[in-house]
């Protein structure tokens, strides 16, 4: 069963929206990586002074071994869009109560 991984950190969004803009090619190489190693879906949000990674993953073990393989170029990017300090990673299973939507 696949698992939503959240990613909280301090930092610009405006900092990461320029990266992207400026770097398009490299998001798409490590968009690419990840989905070879398990992403199923992955979203920025951000705001006032933070930014949220919302991720859904094939398990939890993928996105932990992504983030072995790319952690350095990770913290590349977030150092580079302004993030100021550690991601706190959460990872959330699904609940079947009956009420889903979408």
């Amino acid at each position: 069963m696949s698992v939503l991984m959240t990613m909280r950190v301090t930092g610009s969004p405006s900092g990461l929206e320029k990266l992207a803009a400026d770097n398009g090619a490299l998001f798409q190489e490590v968009l690419a990586d990840a989905s070879g190693r398990g992403l199923i879906s992955h979203h920025f949000y951000g705001n006032q002074g933070e930014i949220l990674v919302v991720d859904e993953w094939n398990d939890e073990a993928s996105c932990h071994a992504f983030f072995e393989h790319s952690g350095p170029q990770i913290q590349q990017m977030m150092t580079t869009a302004g993030v100021t300090a550690e991601p706190s990673l959460e990872f959330w299973r699904h609940l079947e109560v009956g009420d889903d939507m979408g």
